[in-house]
């Protein structure tokens, strides 16, 4: 992981990321080691294919844990400051679009680690995440998607 480069995270990100690990460190910690001392009964260690997927599995979940506890080292949470008046784009907004054809489309706007397409979670990092920080509702932003079309919106609306 890249330690000179900023990892942004909402407050849910982090409790994410906590009981993530929490699994991790316990339940799943518990599971592998059961899945080790069963695959040890099974005899030679050598052509054990149970105990090497069970170590492997430790391994990874290793990795995973020494991942979260090193984005939580270096995360900054962004916490919502409680002012409404004049809500600007920022991470942990969720911001309304019209489009040009008068179609609307909305994002919320999180950390990269956070990113989810699928649930409309678009990173601050994006084209249109990068475009959209720092401009409030009414204000018109321009940027050009990774497939090179360039897209023309209005902010309509801003939330937390």
């Amino acid at each position: 992981m890249d330690n000179s480069k900023e990892i942004i995270l909402t407050p849910e990100g982090k409790q994410k990321l906590l009981d993530e690990l929490a699994f991790r460190e316990g339940e799943k910690a518990e599971e592998i080691k059961a899945a080790l001392q069963e695959a040890r009964g099974f005899g030679d260690l050598s052509e054990n294919a149970e105990f090497d997927a069970a170590k492997e599995e430790q391994s990874q979940n290793a990795s995973r844990i020494t991942e979260i506890r090193q984005i939580l080292s270096v995360a900054k949470v962004v916490e919502d400051n409680g002012k409404k008046r004049s809500l600007k784009v920022s991470i942990g907004t969720t911001v309304e679009l019209d489009d040009e054809s008068g179609k609307k489309t909305k994002f919320t706007i999180v950390g990269t680690t956070e990113t989810d397409s699928l649930n409309r979670k678009i990173s601050n990092e994006s084209p249109a995440g990068a475009a959209l920080i720092g401009h409030k509702k009414g204000d018109e932003i321009e940027f050009v998607t990774p497939s090179g079309k360039t897209k023309k919106y209005t902010i309509t609306a801003i939330s937390r």
